[in-house]
């Protein structure tokens, strides 16, 4: 398997309870998308599949929580997910959804064949039981001390500050989530994976690398802490591991297996069987055969994924497939690190961290400078930061003054000297050169140097260290620079104008270059400089083998006597303000959330009996002016996702109102609601709109906001005494 006939690569499905942050771009996204493109540059046959993962405890919890439904939760992060990620130029061959009925009939064909070929055992364990709630409880709804770290708030599968994966009975001091009591221990039955079994051929598979000669082409040399994970599971001694769960949102364990009601699949057997029905998707809508991407030996199968999954991808997994058989392993899980932020780890549980969603409503017009910076930081082995002012940096320093001010200049000289054509040149002209400033005369050398630095960079994307391939694109323009400031061509051309036409021939042929490789890092500013150039944009179809062919021959790519555009800048400076405007944001939802925080322990303390504001007299409720009107219009206000702008009529007038109730309810759900207003609230600017009023709002014991309204239909205006 030297040369695979074919790739399939996976990203972690991204878990539908919440939103994504940089964290995850980092290390599962991004990655995979840099792989991706490199393939289809290379003119490999390749197909990314991912999907949102929509099964198991932490979704019930999250509705839960927000007093929703299940499948709104679902949904609701299932499409921000996919609007994100098409954002920020993930290009994913499909993205599905772990709650489609084919991902279900296929989840449950999995394990009824592992039940019918006699792999489970079947057991009756002591598990966690709330009695006040009168259910089992899912890992997720435990929670306690973790025994390898001592953080105080792990969950019973995995400990969020130091990555271990748990199980709910090496918990300390557990909890139960619903009702903050400590659960009791009680009999169920379950169906478990023997892991045991497989021990031996997972150690050979991984750890020994001497499973079978397929698995070890160039691109398979496994990270070390990838094999040092599984080697400290291993070396422990694996044990079984149940595949199903008391729970009441996920796959049913299929109907043929006695005793299965109430019984739901382990998230961890149904999701990774998500990458094979997406597959199946894909190829159904493409017309073709999705077993010779799962089935057949010469494909090569790799899962990008953040070291939190790892015994998952790397030894659960495999060990399922394995038990199935006919079924193709990973060559490859090329696991990141964890993004830190601001000096701490990201936690979504103390709302610390960029928002992905966030970012894009702000940054509309940067998501390239995002991309660059978290290919930059890349945990590839070892945790890394993201901060803001080291992204700004970043931005103003070597995508503004190295790209963006080589390209630019020479666009301009370009423009200025050669009314925007490639200029034919003399091949005896002589400069200083780009590599070697003794080096003189304009030949295919500097064609076969443009090659050597591509092939660096191809080196290191097949050995999946993108940090280094990304320096090497960025090495690539500043040559560009280095020819350009050696030279000083506007100086030059008064003296030496042959001369001049030869080094602007050679900086457009490298802004060429630049154009084709950056697609692979920054898709976005690749299609900016296509355009600037006026060629196609990259549509990953073998553009960087036919360049470096051409270049091998010491061919120049771009033609003499094109005719390029007129300049337009790549990127802009980010100033001082915008960056601290974001710290202050980061800072500021943290705070809030720890406000939120101590308001629902104290809820969680006594909900029947909400504490009452102090007492006001009459004279202060007669200063209130509440009055009825009809929502007439509703739209959401830009950079505040809990904000939108309301036009209430009030019958003889109207008045704009921002509410913050954009969490809960949507503008189309609200428009003609009849609402009661206090107006004669001194108006106030907010987020660039003027309120003037505020509506009345009851909000229950779980957050949930009501409109307050009238048991009969009153006119517009009428006043509430």
């Amino acid at each position: 398997m030297l040369n695979p006939e074919r790739y399939l690569i996976t990203s972690a499905l991204p878990y539908a309870n919440g939103p994504l942050h940089i964290g995850h771009l980092s290390g599962a996204y991004l990655s995979a998308d840099i792989f991706v493109r490199f393939l289809r540059m290379m003119n490999k046959d390749v197909v990314f599949v991912c999907g949102s993962d929509e099964n198991g405890a932490a979704i019930t919890m999250r509705a839960k929580k927000e007093g929703i439904k299940p499948q709104e939760i679902i949904d609701k992060y299932h499409a921000q997910f996919s609007e994100a990620f098409e954002k920020m130029g993930i290009s994913f061959d499909i993205y599905h959804r772990t709650s489609s009925e084919l991902h279900k009939e296929t989840a449950q064909e999995f394990f009824l064949d592992l039940y019918n070929k006699g792999i489970f055992q079947e057991i009756d364990s002591e598990q966690y039981y709330d009695e006040k709630a009168k259910q089992f409880l899912a890992d997720r709804y435990i929670t306690g001390t973790c025994p390898k770290c001592g953080h105080t708030e792990a969950y019973g599968d995995q400990c969020e500050n130091c990555g271990s994966t748990l199980s709910p009975l090496e918990l300390i001091n557990p909890i139960s989530t619903l009702t903050q009591e400590k659960p009791i221990l009680k009999k169920t039955k379950h169906w478990y994976l023997p892991l045991n079994k497989y021990e031996n051929w997972l150690n050979d598979f991984i750890v020994e690398g001497k499973l079978d000669e397929k698995y070890h082409h160039d691109v398979s040399k496994w990270k070390n802490h990838v094999i040092g994970q599984c080697k400290s599971w291993l070396d422990g001694g694996l044990q079984p591991r149940a595949m199903t769960r008391d729970l009441d949102w996920g796959v049913d364990v299929p109907h043929e297996i006695k005793d299965s009601e109430g019984k739901k699949l382990y998230v961890w057997m149904d999701a990774p069987i998500g990458y094979i029905s997406a597959t199946k998707y894909w190829a159904e809508k493409n017309d073709t055969d999705w077993k010779s991407y799962w089935q057949n030996d010469d494909t090569a199968l790799i899962h990008f994924i953040g070291k939190d999954n790892i015994v998952f991808h790397c030894l659960i997994f495999p060990a399922i497939l394995k038990a199935k058989e006919n079924y193709i392993l990973p060559i490859n899980v090329p696991a990141n690190q964890f993004m830190n932020l601001e000096g701490n780890k990201i936690s979504t549980s103390r709302n610390w961290a960029v928002w992905v969603n966030e970012y894009i409503e702000d940054f509309p017009q940067n998501i390239d400078e995002l991309r660059y910076n978290l290919i930059k930081n890349m945990p590839e082995h070892k945790d890394s930061e993201f901060t803001w002012k080291n992204f700004q940096e970043t931005n103003n320093n070597e995508l503004v003054n190295n790209i963006g001010n080589f390209v630019n200049r020479v666009v301009v000289l370009t423009n200025k000297y050669y009314n925007g054509l490639v200029p034919e040149f003399d091949q005896d002209s002589m400069f200083k050169g780009v590599w070697d400033e003794d080096f003189g005369g304009f030949h295919e050398t500097e064609m076969l140097s443009l090659h050597d630095e591509l092939q660096y960079l191809n080196s290191y994307l097949r050995k999946y260290e993108f940090r280094a391939a990304l320096k090497t694109l960025m090495n690539i323009s500043a040559k560009g620079n280095q020819l350009l400031q050696f030279n000083e061509p506007w100086k030059l051309i008064k003296e030496d104008p042959e001369s001049v036409k030869a080094i602007m021939n050679l900086a457009l042929q490298i802004v060429n270059v630049l154009s084709i490789a950056s697609y692979v890092f920054m898709p976005f500013t690749s299609a900016k400089l296509r355009k600037l150039l006026v060629l196609p944009e990259i549509e990953g179809k073998g553009e960087l083998l036919e360049l470096l062919d051409e270049l091998a021959l010491g061919e120049l790519p771009l033609e003499t006597g094109h005719k390029i555009n007129k300049p337009a800048h790549l990127f802009s400076k980010i100033e001082d303000d915008v960056i601290e405007a974001q710290i202050e944001k980061l800072k500021k939802s943290q705070k809030d959330e720890k406000t939120a925080t101590i308001s629902s322990d104290n809820e969680k303390k006594d909900t029947s009996n909400k504490a009452y504001k102090k007492q006001i007299n009459f004279e202060d409720f007669t200063k209130l002016d509440l009055r009825t009107g009809t929502i007439k219009s509703a739209e959401k206000i830009k950079k505040a996702d809990k904000l939108l702008k309301l036009i209430i009529d009030l019958g003889d007038c109207e008045r704009t109102v921002a509410s913050g109730i954009a969490a809960q309810y949507s503008p189309d759900q609200i428009i003609g609601k009849k609402v009661i207003l206090l107006a004669n609230l001194e108006p106030r600017k907010i987020r660039g709109v003027k309120s003037q009023g505020m509506i009345l709002m009851a909000e229950d014991s779980q957050g949930k906001l009501s409109f307050i309204n009238t048991d009969v239909e009153l006119e517009n205006g009428s006043m509430v005494n």
